[in-house]
């Protein structure tokens, strides 16, 4: 008999999200995520480029996710990046109040809600530190998570200890970069310090099955290294 395949929906921004092929090599880790898993999960990677904790809730994709999650499903939920702007919200209120309904709504089902702080950015200090660009929304998430006691993957701390471990120069290898005429898609070349390569998605992909692994998730049997 066929058991019934596991799921995993991710609800995020760009840094989660399935790029478009125009945008290729650029990649959210959510779009890799698939591959590290057997036949027994299926992943449905609901990130969005440019979402923050409330525009996707406001419009309508965190309900659509809970129209079709299913007991002992789990739900992935990174967002910040987008929070800091100005459609956004405010760490310590409106920002734990949106990602409050996620939690609510994925336990309502009888699904499991996961919290995952926001990657960083690759700002290197003249120290070779990265700088944090995220303010206060990773520290906002911890504490919400202890609160509600919902599982923490903490994507800031191994991102930065990724980027730092890499170096300056190194840690550029996991991000979309081109000089002009280089890449087909930028013909003008490409700088970004936020967006991942496939390389890169690959490498944050590999850190959140870390989290999996070191929470002990359920999902961690299917796991395929």
């Amino acid at each position: 008999m066929d058991m019934k395949r596991q799921a995993i929906y991710l609800a995020g921004d760009s840094t989660v999200a399935n790029c478009p092929k125009h945008e290729a090599p650029m990649a959210g880790w959510g779009q890799v995520f698939q591959t590290f898993f057997n036949e027994k999960i299926i992943v449905f990677n609901e990130a969005l480029g440019g979402r923050s904790s409330n525009s996707f809730i406001e419009e309508g994709r965190l309900r659509t996710i809970l129209e079709h999650i299913q007991p002992n499903d789990y739900l992935f939920i990174q967002f910040g990046h987008n929070d800091q702007k100005f459609y956004g919200t405010e760490p310590y209120s409106t920002y734990q109040y949106y990602l409050s309904q996620y939690i609510t709504g994925a336990r309502e089902k009888g699904a499991h809600p996961i919290l995952l702080t926001s990657v960083h950015r690759r700002k290197f200090d003249k120290n070779g530190k990265l700088e944090n660009t995220l303010g206060e929304y990773p520290l906002a998430m911890i504490q919400l998570a202890e609160r509600k006691d919902v599982p923490l993957i903490d994507l800031w701390s191994k991102t930065k200890s990724l980027y730092e471990a890499l170096g300056e120069e190194e840690s550029r290898k996991l991000f979309t970069m081109f000089l002009p005429n280089k890449h087909p898609n930028y013909p003008d070349g490409i700088e970004d310090n936020t967006h991942f390569c496939e390389a890169g998605a690959y490498e944050i992909a590999k850190l959140v099955i870390e989290g999996i692994k070191e929470l002990e998730l359920s999902i961690g049997s299917y796991i395929t290294d």
